[in-house]
């Protein structure tokens, strides 16, 4: 029973747009009422009733320790101690930067901000700046944050000038951003020799996380790689749900691809709000105050935003050594396996995929390449299941278009107990 989430919601709703302060959190896709979280601890997540999960939201990334894990509370703790906030530099900026550098190959500086959202905005304007040049190209289905110039849709599923995709973003600048189908290689070439002396840059994210957990083909980031080159526009990996998640260099690393700029968020925070973007440093340098280019945030840097992801990334700088992104990927592609496997013994089209710390589960045939495919899942199924997997005690994200997470704190014990409520789920649907 989950009585006190219903009255926490009903009161929430009269005060909060939707009663909640991040659109998916309304269980619009799923139905029913939102969970509410009261705390967590290790890979479970409690709610205000009493409920245990085991949780694979994980606060959509971030905690790749679980909740509360002793080290991090004990860094963060004593960072607080000492106060919250400066507004003058502070060593753990340092710090937090000299690790990001040192574990991402394509990054030699970088800037802390404060979201993944403002983290894509400034990395577009500095591309834009840095190639003085108007056009942004984009994947449909790829998010990127809720900054204006990202809220478009493509029109027709082939090259074409996008629309805004929310109220009160303005037409012209819905059309400084370019949109293609993910995983066309073939449309975005098409889009380079219409418009590539005017495009400042490509974003993408290499493992798409926002139309489910969808990998990119076989040589698709080095195709976009080459055009980019080809053209002089640069290329923007937005690493701020795969950083430090589908390898300890995040995609970047796995793919063997350098791009230009990447940006990060979640992992370098360990749940603290936080955002980074750093890339080739003739770049980076046109940032303020070393540049031009100006970007500025009260809280960029925050010490206890710093402590925490600097403890949590060295932890697995650490682990990383003993196979730990081995060990969750294989945890994900379970689940996956299970899922698949139960889903066709009882004829329901299923399919899924799994990378490093990120796991994807469509009622889908499958393949699922792109965002089209994406959409073609069932989502009234994926409804059902989501409210039997929770009733059974586990916690997946409320979209079948989010990608799941796993932690290094996932152990078999928690594996076998969500095998045995998919089993249950997939009986009674």
């Amino acid at each position: 029973m989950r009585e006190r989430s219903a009255k926490a919601y009903e009161a929430a709703q009269k005060v909060m747009p939707g009663g909640v302060n991040s659109p998916v959190r309304a269980y619009r896709a799923v139905g029913g009422t939102p969970v509410f979280a009261d705390h967590g601890e290790g890979p479970y997540v409690y709610d205000i009733d009493g409920n245990r999960y085991i949780d694979y939201l994980l606060s959509w990334g971030p905690l790749m320790w679980g909740h509360a894990h002793p080290e991090i509370v004990s860094e963060v703790t004593r960072v607080t101690a000492k106060g919250t906030s400066f507004g003058m530099p502070t060593e753990l900026e340092t710090q937090m930067a000299e690790m990001v550098v040192s574990l991402v190959p394509s990054i030699e500086v970088v800037r802390m901000v404060n979201s993944g959202t403002e983290a894509t905005m400034s990395a577009l304007r500095l591309a834009r700046a840095y190639t003085n040049r108007p056009y942004i190209v984009k994947f449909e289905g790829c998010y990127h944050g809720h900054a204006d110039s990202l809220l478009v849709k493509a029109g027709s599923g082939v090259a074409t000038f996008a629309l805004p995709d929310s109220p009160g973003v303005p037409g012209g600048t819905a059309n400084a951003t370019l949109t293609v189908p993910y995983n066309n290689l073939e449309a975005l070439n098409g889009l380079f020799q219409k418009y590539g002396s005017d495009i400042a840059a490509v974003i993408v994210e290499p493992v798409a996380g926002n139309m489910g957990c969808v990998l990119p083909n076989e040589g698709y980031l080095e195709g976009i790689r080459t055009l980019t080159e080809a053209y002089g526009s640069l290329l923007i990996f937005d690493e701020v749900m795969t950083g430090f998640r589908v390898s300890l260099g995040g995609a970047g690393a796995r793919f063997n691809v350098k791009p230009d700029l990447t940006t990060l968020g979640k992992v370098i925070g360990a749940g603290l709000p936080v955002g980074a973007y750093g890339g080739r440093r003739d770049i980076m340098e046109q940032v303020a105050p070393a540049g031009p280019v100006y970007q500025a945030g009260t809280l960029s840097g925050n010490p206890l935003a710093m402590a925490a992801g600097l403890k949590s990334l060295q932890m697995l700088k650490d682990a990383d050594q003993q196979g730990v992104y081995q060990k969750m990927q294989d945890y994900g592609q379970a689940l996956v396996d299970t899922f698949v496997s139960l889903g066709r013994e009882k004829g329901i089209p299923v399919y899924g995929h799994a990378m490093g710390a990120m796991f994807g589960l469509f009622f889908h045939s499958g393949p699922v390449t792109d965002f089209d495919s994406a959409m073609e899942s069932d989502k009234e199924r994926f409804g059902q299941y989501f409210q039997l997997m929770l009733t059974e005690g586990v916690s997946i994200a409320p979209s079948q278009l989010e990608s799941g997470f796993v932690s290094a704190v996932h152990t078999t014990r928690e594996l076998e107990y969500t095998q045995a409520a998919m089993k249950a789920a997939f009986q009674q649907l």
